[in-house]
């Protein structure tokens, strides 16, 4: 199998991947803060994962892989070095000084562009039936950033697993609590689509030695034919991510989806219904029971909940998004409404105090 080089943006989720393509053999570069570069250069991006039928985590160091992993600032990296590119930032970052210039190379590199962002791409957003873009740019933090880019090379990948950086280590150490797929659409191109093909199958062949043990390690890019299979993650989001909100404090993810059961299955199913009317199949998204069982296993407030109660002046409006795609097709849902509003109301109290 050829030896590819992607380029991430991002060192968070984006060591995650990057530590799956780096054990399948290939050199990945992820773009960062200078802090997280300097670690990760000289101690590793460290992974460290659960492992069925094992106690414990089991702890990767890109070091000891058969691919590279380097990172590296905005300003060092030519996008038409890569075979592809990944975006792991959060939206709001790609408007930061650097990283804006850096997307723009990216797009007008004309490589192909893998997001896994929970917000979706701008482009990405014209390659699904029956959404208007337009009407979606005040969901983004600025959505000119996307202006330069061919929706054509732009797919989006669903960033299942839940990972976190434990506060207590490094900023190279990220830890993994659910270890989920990444789900990826097929781009418009065969030829790019065959090469996501490639890197996924690279993935699942690859095997982790631990003692003499090869290990078959959770957390797989697997490359769908739909373009609503990663939407999957919206109904996701908005039933527990968004929805650890609250008007005074943040909860956590089991709490706002098991506190209380019915309700979240009625934003739950339809976020789905939404995505079906748009012209998903049911089989591109995740039964409501398998996700409630998953959400027992995340007893900490989400990324965007941790964001707006550590004082967030703009997070990620997967939660906006949502509710603006659903109007252009005439639905709504109050308590998609209230969720939008409680984000809203502690965006506003940040900007003010900040």
């Amino acid at each position: 199998m050829a030896n590819r080089k992607i380029l991430i943006l991002g060192a968070s989720y984006g060591s995650l991947l990057g530590v799956k393509l780096a054990l399948a053999g290939h050199d990945t570069t992820l773009v960062c803060l200078p802090q997280e570069a300097a670690l990760i250069n000289s101690m590793g991006a460290i992974v460290r994962m659960p492992v069925k039928g094992r106690e414990g985590l089991v702890e990767v160091n890109s070091r000891d892989l058969p691919g590279k992993i380097v990172a590296k600032g905005p300003a060092d990296v030519n996008p038409r070095d890569f075979d592809l590119v990944a975006l792991a930032m959060q939206e709001p970052q790609y408007r930061s000084p650097g990283v804006r210039e850096l997307l723009d190379a990216v797009a007008k590199s004309r490589v192909p562009c893998m997001s896994i962002m929970n917000m979706p791409p701008l482009p990405y957003r014209a390659r699904v039936p029956g959404i208007d873009a337009a009407k979606c740019a005040d969901s983004y933090t600025d959505p000119s950033v996307w202006a330069s880019f061919d929706p054509k090379l732009m797919t989006l990948c669903s960033p299942d697993p839940q990972a976190f950086r434990p506060p207590e280590e490094g900023v190279n150490v990220l830890q993994v609590r659910l270890p989920t797929n990444f789900k990826a659409a097929r781009f418009d191109s065969d030829v790019h689509t065959a090469l996501l093909r490639e890197l996924a199958a690279g993935i699942e062949a690859a095997r982790f030695e631990v003692n003499g043990e090869k290990l078959e390690l959770p957390v797989k890019l697997k490359v769908h034919e739909s373009v609503f299979v990663p939407l999957a993650k919206w109904a996701m989001l908005l039933a527990g991510n968004y929805r650890c909100v609250r008007e005074d404090r943040m909860v956590s993810i089991k709490e706002a989806v098991h506190g209380d059961l019915a309700a979240t299955r009625e934003v739950y199913n339809w976020v789905v219904e939404l995505c079906v009317s748009l012209g998903a199949s049911h089989d591109d998204m995740v039964p409501f029971e398998k996700y409630a069982n998953a959400a027992l296993s995340l007893g900490s407030p989400s990324s965007a909940a941790r964001a707006l109660g550590a004082g967030a002046q703009n997070i990620e409006r997967v939660d906006r998004l949502v509710q603006s795609v659903a109007a252009q097709h005439g639905k709504r849902s109050a308590a998609v409404d209230q969720i939008v509003s409680l984000v809203d109301t502690w965006l506003v109290r940040n900007r003010r105090k900040g």
